[in-house]
């Protein structure tokens, strides 16, 4: 039957994901002198792995707002002790608060959704919409189910293994907002046993935000890009996971100090999550300290809308690293990428893959990414799909500056495919902002032999040219002194930098492509900038790829006991 009614709800939803480019296959795993530096992975000194159990099993699990509440799962016991396992349902309709529990962690038991997807637009009771409830009852919505799911700080989820994925849906929030000594936690099931290591990789799917933005590459051949009847379905979801519409600043909530392990399931035919997926997100929505490891796919991948993200950590992702499409308007600052040495699929791994090369790739608005003091560590074999360690494509806009990246494999750098993405001349009647731009960014290790790759239209000389070694501070053939693997050593530090907060509160075309106060000013390039610069400290996790110290940074491979 059809009840008529105003709801208010909060729903979790998982989506699956590829980690490729819009209409991309995803590869499973899926894009002077030189002197080449090889940087090893340092020899951290994290918390070891208890040779006892320290963790015993809470006694039930606690009561929730939502009707359906959690469901006790009994125990589940791994090196650091018992854990009283507490599952979430499938769809969460009201809005909930977990909070903290000595020996107690959430279960993800398959696709779970925040709220019911809302649409494009905010509902009334004239713009209406007709969802299926957990009782599979029919419901109309004339107002957004308006769910939050609220995460207290130290939460730690495990998802089962296979298809098990969170989203938040179009009109409902996430606020996971742990600290910098008690992150929140999403993971395996196996992490939990103390079966993964350091390789381990792909074991479920990964956390979906869904929201109301601008997106291109519409799914209804005759819908307007960046309008609500743009919207697109989740890659390798089954059931519907739609997003997209026309509200720049929407709001899908904030994830502060999260890590998201081991994530990446294969939901159907190289169609994939990766640990991060923003889809259609707009510029209130808040995300900063988050932590990936071991993404089968990509470390994050952002679908269009207005993405603003600080301090970023992407470790051992077999895909691409920051990967960037439909349409994006997307800000970041303060990020580190080590790769794990022999991962992902031979010529898929890159630092940076933007866009894709396709038959709508001049829809509007166009995709433009501004990129501030990052430090990428290449340590795999880029030689088929991506061809280099940073690729832009499909008439992208880029704007790298501040930035340090070692290549210990020798791979061509940079490549920019096909005319457009090369343009140097902006054009406000197709949202063209010009060719990528690079200010104060050093490159170690290039491929000596071709260090730049043009392709599909721009030459290798083109692209030389984009990067402008030996103008505006850059260099391809630096000499990296990084100690720790991501910390300015004296060569970095030498650097003069470039005033990021220049780019604050940039327009084009009526589109604001950088909101005001985003970008801070440093005065330094890279990531870190020295040994006392600790922001990645007590959140993050260790491995042999990386190590991020010692007090709360445990290591990877083992969960957190306190």
């Amino acid at each position: 039957m059809t009840i008529l009614r105003n709801v208010l709800m909060a729903s979790a939803s998982a989506i699956i994901l590829s980690g490729c480019g819009a209409s991309d296959i995803a590869s499973p795993g899926t894009g002077g002198n030189v002197t080449i530096i090889t940087n090893p992975a340092p020899t951290p000194t994290p918390t070891p792995t208890p040779t006892s159990p320290t963790v015993v099993a809470a006694s039930g699990c606690p009561t929730i707002a939502d009707s359906q509440g959690l469901t006790d799962k009994g125990t589940i016991s791994g090196p650091t002790g018992t854990y009283r396992v507490c599952a979430l349902p499938n769809r969460i309709v009201r809005s909930v608060s977990l909070p903290k529990i000595a020996g107690l962690l959430y279960n993800l038991p398959g696709r779970v959704d925040v709220g019911y997807d809302s649409g494009p637009t905010a509902l009334s009771s004239t713009n209406t919409r007709t969802v299926t409830q957990p009782n599979g009852l029919s419901l109309t919505l004339t107002a957004d189910s308006n769910v939050t799911l609220t995460i207290a700080p130290g939460v730690i989820f495990f998802a089962d293994s296979g298809p098990s994925w969170l989203n938040v849906n179009r009109g409902n929030k996430i606020n996971a907002v742990g600290t910098a000594t008690q992150p929140i936690i999403f993971t395996s099931q196996d992490n939990v046993r103390g079966l993964n290591t350091d390789t381990s990789s792909g074991q479920w799917g990964g956390v979906v935000l869904s929201g109301r933005a601008p997106i291109t590459d519409c799914a209804a051949p005759a819908a307007a890009p960046g309008t609500i009847a743009c919207e697109r379905q989740t890659e390798g979801a089954v059931d519907p996971s739609l997003y997209g519409g026309a509200s720049p600043d929407d709001n899908s909530g904030q994830l502060s100090f999260v890590q998201i392990r081991y994530s990446g399931y294969i939901l159907s035919a190289n169609s994939e999550l990766q640990s991060l997926t923003t889809e259609g997100v707009g510029s209130q929505t808040k995300l900063d300290h988050i932590m990936s490891f071991n993404s089968s796919d990509d470390g994050a991948e952002f679908f269009g809308g207005h993405v603003n993200m600080k301090y970023y950590i992407s470790v051992g992702a077999e895909d691409d690293n920051l990967d960037t499409d439909t349409g994006v308007k997307g800000n970041f600052q303060y990020v580190i990428v080590a790769q794990r040495p022999n991962s992902g699929a031979a010529g898929a791994d890159a630092m940076i893959e933007a866009d894709s090369d396709n038959s709508v790739d001049g829809d509007n608005p166009r995709h433009n990414v501004n990129l501030a003091n990052f430090t990428f560590i290449d340590r795999v074999n880029n030689a088929s799909s991506d061809q280099a360690s940073i690729l832009v494509r499909g008439g992208a806009d880029y704007t790298l500056v501040n930035g340090v990246m070692v290549n210990t494999v020798s791979n061509p750098c940079f490549r920019v495919s096909r005319a457009q993405t090369a343009s140097k001349t902006q054009n406000a009647a197709i949202d063209e902002f010009g060719a990528p731009t690079f200010r104060s960014v050093v490159f170690s290790g290039c491929d000596t032999a071709r260090p730049f790759i043009g392709s599909n239209g721009p030459s290798d000389a083109d692209v030389a040219a984009i990067f402008g070694a030996g103008s505006n501070n850059n260099s391809a053939t630096f000499t990296s002194t990084l100690a720790n693997l991501y910390v300015n050593g004296a060569n970095e530090t030498a650097v003069t930098p470039f005033d990021a907060s220049t780019l604050n509160g940039r327009t084009f075309n009526g589109i604001s492509i950088t909101p005001a106060g985003f970008f801070d000013k440093t005065s330094y390039i890279g990531a870190v900038k020295d040994a006392t610069d600790t922001w990645f400290a007590g959140w993050t996790c260790n491995s042999t790829s990386a190590g991020f110290g010692t007090g709360n940074a445990g290591l990877c491979t083992a969960l957190p006991t306190t």
